[in-house]
Formats: C-alpha cells, structure tokens, sequence
C-alpha cells in the first residue's frame, strides 16, 4: 500500500436493498466483495478498503432516481463503483458476464485515443442499485479534460 493511499480515507456508503439473502450472494458471491459484520437486516462489504453496507428496507422499491444521456447511452443515477486497473476491469466484465448479469450499458471504451480514455460499464444489482465499473488507460488522466 503506497502512502498516498494509506492516507486517503476510505468512503461508507449504504444502500437499500429489498432482499438481504439476493444481497449477500450478489454482493459476496457475484461480485467477489469481501463479508465484514452483518446482522439479520444489514450486512458490511469490502469495496477494496472502502465499506458499502447493504440494508434491507421493507418498503424499498427503486433505487434508480432517473437517467442521464453520456454518449448517447442512458446514465442510471445515482450509481457508484470503483475504477479498477483494466485487467482487473475486464476479469470483472467477464465474472458478471458468467453469472447472468444483464449490463444495462455493455462494457465499453469512451474517449479512445485520447485523455481520460476509459473501459466503462453499467449494471443494476438485485435490488436495482445501479453500479458503475470503470477502467483507465492510465489512472493519471482520471480528471483528465
């Protein structure tokens, strides 16, 4: 672990979810989330040092608040993910791809050739939290313009 990174802090983040048990395979068993604490209604997941805890909420219904056009695909928000080293992004692709996941935006590149180029896809998890898997080319133009 570099220092940079030992001193970043790393974000919490819950979600609703309406099925605990769909959750916790989705979330251990599809996406590869290490299991930290859980309880009957919640339980913690390592998002590569980062905590997102899945809650069940009894009158949870749809977590996707509305759409926005990027590249003439449509956007879920809200959504939140990792960017990942490509291998990683693409092990990743492959893993959901293998399980069943339907992609509500394929994997794909965005500004090929150019700063910020990226490998980036969507998907919604059992509860219909939306998430987004993102890769660079080089992590330096992350806030490339």
């Amino acid at each position: 672990m570099s220092e940079n990174e030992r001193n970043r802090p790393p974000f919490h983040l819950a979600i609703p979810v309406h099925d605990i048990e769909a959750a916790r395979h989705f979330y251990g068993e599809v996406l590869g989330f290490g299991r930290g604490r859980e309880d009957e209604r919640w339980t913690d997941w390592d998002l590569e040092g980062h905590q997102v805890v899945t809650h069940m909420v009894d009158d949870h219904s749809n977590a996707v608040a509305g759409h926005n056009p990027v590249d003439g695909k449509m956007v879920p928000v809200p959504h939140f993910g990792l960017v990942l080293p490509v291998p990683r992004f693409q092990e990743l692709a492959a893993r959901l791809q293998g399980a069943g996941v339907e992609f509500v935006i394929d994997p794909y590149v965005r500004f090929e050739g150019t700063p910020g180029e990226q490998w980036t896809m969507f998907f919604l998890d059992p509860s219909g939290n939306a998430l987004e898997f993102k890769a660079f080319a080089d992590l330096d133009q992350l806030f490339a313009v």
